[in-house]
C-alpha cells in the first residue's frame, strides 16, 4: 500500500483532475496530440491592428466565446474552462467543491473598450483624465467595476465551483500558474482541506501588453514564419511569443483520493521558491536564485539530483533567460544534465505568462502517465554553449517517474514543481 505521509510526516498531495485550454485547442486530448506531434499554435495576430508594430504573432485564443471581449472575460472564460475538465475528470460535482480556490491570473487593467466608453460619455471641458474621473464617478453599473477588480475573476469562480472560503488570488508573473499549484499543495499539507482547486489563466494578449514587451526587446520580431518564432535553447533565439491558455488542477490527499475510489493521475512532490532581487525583469546573472529554487524542490520532495528523469524547462527563447537556466540546471545537476531531457513546451504554445507554471505541470503530469516526452520544436541551429538534450524537434518515448518543472518570472519570481507518476 502506498504511503499516505511524506518523507517529512506531511499528507501525500496527488492530482485527481486536469484541464488545459492553449493556442492548440480545448482539452487534455485535443493539446496532448498537438503538442507530441509537435505543432504550433503561433499564428498572426488577426484581434487588433498590428500595423507599424515590431510584432505581429502570438499564441492568443481565439476561439472561445470571449475571444474578443477583453483580457478580465477571456482570462475567466479560460480558467472556467479547464477547470470544468479538471473538476469533471476528478468526478465532483460542478458548483459543489469542497475546498479552496487558488487562482493565478494576470494584473487587472480596465479594458481599453471601457475606457473609451467612459471617455466618449463625456463631453465637457478638461483632460483625459478628469473626464474619466468624472464619468466614473457618475457610473450606476458596477460592471465595469467588477471587471477591472484584481480578485473579481476568483469570486466568479467561487461560485461557479462552489469552491470552500476566500479564494485566492495570486500573480507573481511567469511563476504565477505554479505558485497556484504551490499554495494549493502547502493547503493540503497543513491540514487545511484535504483537497484544492488550482487553476492558472492568462487571456491578457492585448496591444498594450504586446507593445509594453516589445520595449523590453523581450519578444520574438519573426513575422514571416510564426510558427519558427518561438525556439527555446537555439543559437537563433531572439525572444519569446505573447500566448494566452489556462490549466487547472485538482489536487487532493492522497488519503481522502484512495478513500473515495479516485484515480490518481500524479503526485506532487515538492515545490520550491526563491526570491531574486537583481532586477526588474532580467534574472541575476550567476542563476543563483534559480539554483536555490530547484534545490528547494527536490529537498522539499525527497529527492536527490539523481531521481530526476526530466525536466519540463522554463524554455522561453529569450537570449538571457535560456542562457540562464542552462547555467542553473547544469549547476545543481553537473555532468549529468546533459543526459536528462529538458524540453520546452512554449516552442509550440508560446509563453502563457499566467498561465504557463500551471499549463506546464499539466504537461508534465501527462508526460510521466503516456510515456512520451512532447519536443522542442524549431531545435535548427544548436547553441554550443549549451549542452542540454532538448529533445529535438521530434517527441520521444521514455519511461518518465519524475520531473521538475521550472517558472522563473520577470520581477525575480521563482518557483518549481517536482512531481512523480505514482506514490511511494
Amino acid at each position: 500500500m502506498a504511503n499516505l505521509k511524506d518523507h517529512l510526516g506531511r499528507p501525500v498531495v496527488a492530482v485527481t483532475g486536469i484541464g488545459v485550454v492553449t493556442s492548440l485547442g480545448v482539452g487534455k486530448a485535443d493539446n496532448w496530440e498537438a503538442l507530441t506531434s509537435g505543432k504550433s499554435g503561433i499564428h498572426p495576430i488577426t484581434r487588433f491592428p498590428v500595423d507599424h508594430l515590431n510584432t505581429r504573432i502570438s499564441g492568443m485564443v481565439d476561439f472561445l466565446e470571449s475571444s474578443s471581449k477583453g483580457a478580465s472575460a477571456l482570462t475567466y472564460e479560460l480558467a472556467e474552462t479547464s477547470a470544468l475538465e479538471a473538476v469533471s475528470e476528478a468526478g465532483f460535482e460542478i458548483g459543489d467543491f469542497d475546498g479552496p480556490l487558488f487562482l493565478a491570473s494576470p494584473p487587472v487593467e480596465l479594458d481599453w473598450a471601457d475606457r473609451f466608453a467612459l471617455y466618449a460619455a463625456d463631453k465637457e471641458e478638461g483632460s483625459a483624465s478628469e473626464r474619466l474621473l468624472r464619468v466614473a464617478r457618475n457610473l450606476n453599473s458596477l460592471d465595469m467595476f467588477d471587471s477591472s477588480q484584481f480578485g473579481s475573476i476568483a469570486d466568479r469562480l467561487a461560485d461557479r465551483f462552489g469552491t470552500r472560503g476566500l479564494p485566492i488570488t495570486t500573480s507573481t508573473a511567469c511563476a504565477s500558474g505554479a505558485t497556484a499549484i504551490q499554495l494549493g499543495v502547502e493547503a493540503i499539507r497543513r491540514g487545511e482541506c484535504d483537497r484544492a482547486l488550482s487553476i492558472g489563466a492568462d487571456g491578457s494578449a492585448t496591444a498594450e501588453a504586446l507593445i509594453r514587451f516589445s520595449l523590453l526587446s523581450a519578444l520574438s520580431t519573426n513575422n514571416d514564419v510564426p510558427e519558427k518564432a518561438s525556439k527555446p535553447f537555439s543559437k537563433d533565439r531572439d525572444g519569446f511569443v505573447l500566448a494566452e491558455g489556462s490549466a487547472a488542477l485538482v489536487l487532493e490527499s492522497l488519503e481522502s483520493a484512495l478513500a473515495r475510489g479516485a484515480e490518481v493521475l500524479g503526485i506532487l512532490r515538492g515545490c520550491g521558491e526563491k526570491a531574486d532581487d537583481f532586477h526588474r525583469t532580467r534574472s541575476k546573472p550567476d542563476g543563483s536564485p534559480a539554483i536555490g529554487a530547484v534545490k528547494a524542490a527536490l529537498a522539499d520532495a525527497g529527492l536527490s539530483e539523481d531521481e530526476i528523469d526530466y525536466v519540463n524547462a522554463h524554455g522561453t527563447s529569450t537570449p538571457e533567460n535560456d542562457k540562464m537556466e542552462h547555467l542553473s540546471l547544469s549547476t545543481v545537476f553537473g555532468q549529468r544534465i546533459r543526459k536528462i531531457p529538458v524540453s520546452s513546451n512554449k516552442s509550440m504554445i508560446g509563453h502563457t505568462l499566467s498561465a504557463a507554471g500551471a499549463i506546464e505541470a499539466a504537461f508534465s503530469l501527462m508526460t510521466m502517465r503516456e510515456g512520451v516526452i512532447p519536443p522542442t520544436i524549431n531545435y535548427d541551429n544548436p547553441d554550443l554553449s549549451i549542452e542540454l538534450d532538448v529533445v529535438p524537434n521530434v517527441k520521444r518515448k521514455a519511461e518518465v517517474r519524475t520531473v521538475l518543472s521550472n517558472s522563473f518570472g520577470f520581477g525575480g519570481q521563482n518557483t518549481c514543481l517536482v512531481m512523480a507518476r505514482e506514490p511511494v
